[in-house]
């Protein structure tokens, strides 16, 4: 019968990119605190606070969306114009009345996962690369987004935004919840498994009944499905649409998904991590604003604390292992 210390190595070798990213949120969240505090002579508010998970919300969706693509060994560059696309027509299209607004948000979704499908279609029936599909793709939905809305405008009816991005109180963690309890119920599905596992080994997934073809057809389309929804939260968010705006949300999904502990190739992580990830890149936002450091080097501080991290994650990683080996 295994050893307790031996049971806790194990557990903590298989949930390990989820501890590293709960802890890095933790101390991100303190050194924000700190810092506000420092500035501003208080600490941050109820207002702050809804502000900073609002902001985070198209991110969580866009990083939930990359981990479930990532999981099968791939990757997808065209989030951040799937964003754009569904951003702008959300801007154009969304009534003020509820029926309206349901049926245009029904819509806007349904075009997201077709432009997913569409990925999906020339990845695994065309046998081409994810990296160059996905970047061809990029290109031609920002292309359409910004035929679509030349210039940012539009409108978002007042109580579409109230009801995704509400600033009287952080009602959106609740959204939170649900990408949790969706991912947890996806995971523990058929489909769940056949992504995981062809992302693991393709070809034994094969040889055990999962059509790989298929499941990264799916993994495409929900993907793109997800990511439509944070274009619909970012024009809840501005309360306009803006086909520019999405463009960082590729990166910086991608950002998040490895501060979560997905792994690039495939078959290992938690797409729970990856919106713990999307915080932790708020907050690391916040936390360089705070400390008054010059936009212009942001991008520098940003992708230094990446390669702490991640470098990080692997040498705890093998340190895990190797004690588990040892057990």
């Amino acid at each position: 019968m295994p050893q307790p210390g031996r049971r806790l190595a194990q557990a903590l070798a298989r949930h390990l990119g989820l501890a590293l990213v709960i802890v890095l949120l933790v101390v991100s969240v303190i050194a924000y605190c700190a810092l506000y505090a420092a500035t501003q002579s208080r600490l941050p508010g109820g207002f702050e606070i809804t502000t900073s998970v609002n902001t985070t919300m198209p991110l969580a969706l866009a990083a939930l969306a990359q981990s479930i693509v990532v999981m099968t060994r791939g990757l997808d560059l065209s989030i951040g114009g799937i964003i754009d696309l569904t951003n702008a027509l959300a801007a154009l299209y969304l009534g003020n009345t509820a029926l309206t607004m349901v049926v245009a948000s029904a819509l806007i979704l349904l075009a997201g996962a077709a432009l997913g499908f569409v990925n999906g279609l020339l990845i695994a029936y065309g046998r081409l690369q994810p990296i160059l599909v996905t970047l061809a793709t990029l290109a031609i939905f920002q292309g359409l987004a910004i035929r679509i809305l030349p210039q940012p405008g539009g409108s978002i009816p007042e109580a579409y935004t109230a009801l995704l991005v509400n600033t009287s109180a952080p009602y959106a963690l609740l959204y939170v919840l649900a990408l949790a309890l969706f991912w947890f119920g996806l995971r523990r599905s058929q489909w769940g498994i056949a992504i995981v596992a062809i992302g693991n080994d393709e070809g034994a997934a094969a040889a055990n009944g999962i059509d790989p073809v298929r499941t990264k057809l799916l993994a495409y389309t929900l993907a793109g499905l997800i990511a439509a929804g944070g274009g619909l939260f970012l024009a809840a968010q501005a309360t306009a649409g803006d086909a520019t705006t999405g463009n960082g949300y590729t990166l910086t999904s991608i950002v998040a998904v490895v501060l979560g502990g997905v792994s690039l190739f495939g078959g290992r992580g938690s797409a729970v991590g990856a919106i713990f990830g999307a915080f932790v890149t708020t907050m690391i936002v916040n936390i360089l604003f705070f400390s008054h450091i010059d936009p212009l080097y942001q991008s520098f501080y940003e992708g230094a604390f990446l390669v702490i991290a991640v470098v990080l994650a692997e040498g705890l990683g093998r340190l895990v292992r190797a004690r588990r080996g040892k057990a």
